[in-house]
């Protein structure tokens, strides 16, 4: 299995979930990014991250400089923003193809997880999309318990 993590992270708590799993089964690691970086209070990025949710916006992203191609496993890492997955990664979703991919979601949140895994398997067209990994927190801190996510990663 070559297999790598793409994540967006937006206070980090996706990134240190991606880098666990990425250490955990050797996979290489890609973050995306969006051009125009979120800014303001956290109250003010959650009230653009409900627009652009709301209106389907797709926020430019930086260059990722991978070959897809080269890999048959794709962990999709995304936080959840408004019930689904961030606009970031609905950007990313729309710009590649991951036929013949099998992919594993997972999703940080502080609450719900709202419809996130059934949108993201709509939006991996031709991949097959396994069951997610739901990773709570409380602010930063986990609150899932790390054998939630050593059982999930034995399911690849």
């Amino acid at each position: 299995m070559k297999a790598i993590v793409i994540y967006y992270s937006y206070g980090g708590n996706t990134r240190r979930v991606a880098e666990q799993v990425g250490k955990a089964i050797g996979a290489d690691l890609a973050e995306i990014k969006t051009v125009k970086p979120y800014t303001g209070s956290y109250d003010d990025v959650v009230d653009q991250g409900r627009r652009e949710v709301n209106s389907g916006f797709l926020p430019e992203l930086q260059p990722l400089d991978i070959g897809l191609s080269q890999y048959d496993t794709v962990i999709l890492g995304t936080p959840v923003w408004w019930y689904t997955f961030a606009p970031a990664m609905s950007s990313f979703l729309h710009s590649v193809d991951l036929s013949g991919k099998t992919v594993y979601p997972f999703a940080t949140n502080g609450g719900w997880l709202g419809h996130t895994f059934k949108d993201m398997e709509k939006a991996c067209r031709g991949a097959k999309v396994k069951a997610g990994l739901n990773v709570r927190f409380n602010g930063d801190r986990q609150i899932t318990p790390d054998t939630d996510m050593q059982r999930w990663l034995k399911t690849f």
